[in-house]
């Protein structure tokens, strides 16, 4: 009963004994209300942690997103390159025989369709 009447405010108020039975209903309705409490902040801290763990989930996931994408264009910047350099090492020969050179047609979309394919 002294503990209650701190609780809510009383500090020098003088208090009666409780009979056993009183007491007794006292402290299991104390022991009842410090058990939901427990329980409801247990279940409040599980409810973080799962959020928190679901975030670094789902940063971990777009940060490995756009480490593929940088791969991915760093492929397709060494294949542009390439294509560059065997076109230039032709020295030009696709143009005079009508435009169909390397860097032309259906072989400049084949490294977009294998990062295509990729993911």
């Amino acid at each position: 009963m002294r503990t209650k009447m701190r609780l809510l405010g009383f500090r020098g108020a003088a208090v009666k004994p409780l009979n056993e039975e009183a007491a007794a209903e006292l402290g299991a309705e104390l022991l009842g209300e410090a058990l939901v409490f427990g329980v409801g902040g247990l279940c409040l801290y599980l409810e973080y942690l799962r959020q928190a763990g679901q975030s670094r989930r789902r940063e971990e996931h777009l940060e490995q997103t756009l480490s593929d994408l940088r791969q991915g264009l760093e492929q397709l910047q060494r294949d542009l390159d390439e294509l560059r350099a065997q076109g230039h090492a032709q020295g030009g020969a696709g143009h005079a025989q009508g435009g169909a050179g390397p860097t032309q047609g259906s072989s400049g979309n084949a490294p977009t369709q294998a990062v295509m394919a990729a993911p």
